[in-house]
């Protein structure tokens, strides 16, 4: 049996595909070793991002510290698998010959395979997590469906593909019996859950049968398509107090000519509708976004669009990301034509619209009572979220616990008596 280092990078997606993997290995006996362990491991393996461009070079990054301290450690094999893989094989085992094995996204059972001998096929429902034990990714589905113009997704993964809701009922069951309070639906295309197996959209079934597991406390939803947005999720979410006020939707523009050229489908007349229904059915849900800059071809008019729009709907959450050029999506063979100072311009004042929109929200929270979630202890803090925060991504709540006795991964109820731009500070009632 080996010692074995997993380092993983990228989404929550991944997050799960690598414990996954460390579950199935811990199981056939290997010692794995998480980031803080002293000891050198005879086998690294590296689960890669190829989103963007960013994604790409910090994964390549490690690759080469991986490199350098197998030379320096005596590290046995250096395995180097996921979504840059998918997409750079051929290129990257050119650059990288000391790599002993490559794998992508769906070579999972094989990369398991020569690890140990006796293995057949992965288990989904052998996790280890490596979140908090409280919280947990439910990865509802694989790949998409959708054609966006700009995202290398379906190219990466495939198509979207759907777990049965029994399948996914009883990894929900199992992440409970093991302490988790909070689950957190996730895939592509969230919304789209179901029609592959069903014929039609099940994401407000599955999300009522996941609440009705005991021990879960909060399902969250994360990353909702605003096309044909299903209003039944929002009758759960309106009903079903364990559910999330939580709505998590990638608008990317409201400029109609750039949405149609990102082959979003939705225009900004029913952009704006969609969010007026959402605020009428769930008028204290935490709306949040992410938007994109510098599309090819974007105007100095419709960039001023985006930010009317920003101002206009004043999201709870909000994050930016730069437009990257990837090979193989349609928006590929389009002139790339903003430049990338302009592109950090632009994103700059969006975050400036956003951080002081934010601002104005948590100081309307000072002296209101929060139920929040415990996740971690930092200085003189004890750090949790909201049910309108999704971990690593959201706001925050400091806790200040004087008598040190709070534990994590539970639920008390805080007055907030202080408020900054992204992150509120109190007290426990």
């Amino acid at each position: 049996m080996a010692t074995i280092r997993l380092i993983s990078l990228g989404c929550s997606k991944n997050t799960v595909d690598s414990e996954v993997i460390i579950g199935n290995l811990q199981q056939a006996e290997h010692e794995i070793l998480d980031e803080h362990s002293p000891k050198n491991p005879q086998v690294v393996i590296i689960n890669t991002c190829g989103f963007i461009g960013d994604a790409k070079e910090e994964s390549i990054k490690y690759i080469l510290q991986a490199e350098h301290l197998r030379n320096k450690h005596r590290t046995e094999k250096l395995i180097v698998m996921g979504c840059l893989v998918q997409r750079h094989q051929d290129e990257l085992a050119h650059e990288f010959p000391s790599v002993d094995a490559w794998f992508g996204v769906h070579q999972r059972d094989e990369l398991l395979a020569m690890l140990s001998e006796n293995f057949e096929k992965t288990d989904v429902h052998t996790r280890v997590l490596s979140t908090p034990e409280h919280y947990a990714y439910l990865k509802i589905a694989e790949g998409c469906d959708r054609s966006c113009s700009f995202c290398a997704i379906p190219l990466i993964r495939g198509k979207h593909i759907s777990r049965t809701i029994e399948d996914l009922v009883e990894e929900a069951t199992i992440l409970a019996n093991k302490g988790v309070r909070e689950i957190i639906l996730i895939s592509q295309d969230v919304t789209y859950y179901g029609v592959d197996l069903y014929g039609s959209k099940k994401i407000a079934e599955l999300t009522q049968k996941i609440s009705e597991v005991d021990g879960i406390e909060w399902v969250r939803l994360n990353y909702l398509y605003p096309h044909q947005f299903p209003m039944d999720l929002l009758t759960v979410m309106a009903e079903n107090p364990k559910v999330c006020e939580y709505i998590d939707i990638p608008f990317q523009h409201i400029s109609t000519r750039i949405l149609q050229s990102m082959k979003r489908v939705s225009t900004k007349e029913e952009t704006y509708h969609l969010i007026k229904t959402i605020r009428e059915k769930l008028p204290n849900a935490a709306l949040r976004t992410t938007l994109i800059v510098g599309y090819p071809g974007e105007t100095e008019e419709e960039f001023e669009e985006l930010k009317t729009f920003v101002n206009d709907i004043k999201f709870d959450r909000l994050g930016v990301f730069k437009y990257s050029a990837e090979e193989g999506t349609p928006a590929f063979a389009l002139s790339d034509d903003v430049s990338d100072e302009v592109k950090q311009e632009r994103m700059d004042e969006i975050m400036e619209i956003q951080h002081d929109i934010s601002l104005e929200k948590n100081e309307a929270k000072v002296g209101k009572k929060l139920r929040v979630i415990t996740d971690r202890y930092e200085a003189e803090y004890v750090v949790g979220r909201t049910m309108q925060d999704s971990p690593e991504v959201d706001n925050e709540v400091l806790i200040l616990d004087e008598n040190e006795d709070l534990e994590l991964g539970k639920f008390y109820d805080v007055e907030i008596t202080e408020a900054n731009a992204f992150d509120v500070i109190g007290v426990i009632v």
